[in-house]
């Protein structure tokens, strides 16, 4: 519903009030969202980080099956809401800022459509990405004492796409090239875009303990206790311990 919303008010006075960045509506309707941006987001990013780890789990090695099993469950939701963020930052705005390039000759690196798409789709989906990683390393096993490589390419690989931002405000102030957006210019954004297929890997990785963890708190099976886990995180991404 929130991107809903920020859509109908792009939609309603993106043309109506985001033409000429010098006139006084401008500075109303587009310049204090900027302005809130960037002083809501660093502060969300750093406050959530901070209460993730201050109230992390100090005795992993004592975590109940059920408990880690629901942390999966939470852990898995926390990706959703990353992705469903990712899609309208680095595809819908990302798109429609196309458009706009393509059809108005922005005074400004700040048109509506950057506001929108660089300052703030880009920075919500960051935080929930580096939310979601933090989440997992302070409460999971599997991830408190490992590095998972996909998981790091799945929310550092679209994060990168926030600072390729520099280098194509860049380029387009020195070749003034708004008509041509399949340039050499925007393939960072594609490439670092690509990165969210490692959720394939992330979900391989989790996959096997979570189906562990069904087993033993439905069924009774035995499974590998967190203090293995903790030292040994490799021993529960075996595809065997898939099997039913």
């Amino acid at each position: 519903m929130f991107e809903i919303a920020v859509n109908v008010y792009e939609r309603t006075f993106a043309i109506a009030k985001g033409l000429d960045y010098f006139t006084p509506q401008y500075q109303t309707y587009w310049m204090s969202i900027l302005y809130t941006e960037l002083i809501l987001e660093p502060t969300t990013l750093i406050a959530l980080c901070s209460w993730l780890w201050v109230t992390r789990d100090r005795a992993m090695e004592n975590l109940a099956p059920a408990e880690e099993l629901r942390r999966y469950w939470n852990l898995g939701l926390f990706v959703v809401v990353y992705t469903v963020l990712l899609y309208w930052g680095a595809s819908y705005y990302t798109e429609q800022d196309g458009t706009w390039h393509q059809t108005v000759i922005r005074d400004t690196d700040f048109t509506p459509s950057h506001i929108i798409e660089f300052y703030q789709s880009y920075p919500i989906y960051i935080i929930a990405g580096v939310g979601s990683m933090v989440y997992a390393m302070t409460r999971l096993p599997a991830y408190a004492r490992a590095f998972s490589v996909p998981y790091a390419v799945l929310v550092g690989s679209p994060l990168m796409i926030f600072p390729n931002v520099g280098l194509n405000e860049f380029g387009h102030t020195r070749w003034f090239m708004e008509e041509l957006f399949v340039a050499p210019l925007h393939w960072g954004f594609v490439m670092f875009g690509w990165g969210a297929l490692a959720i394939l890997g992330t979900w391989l990785q989790a996959c096997p303990r979570v189906l562990e963890l069904i087993k033993q708190v439905y069924y009774g099976k035995p499974a590998t206790a967190p203090a293995v886990v903790l030292n040994e995180p490799e021993k529960v991404t075996k595809m065997e311990l898939c099997e039913i």
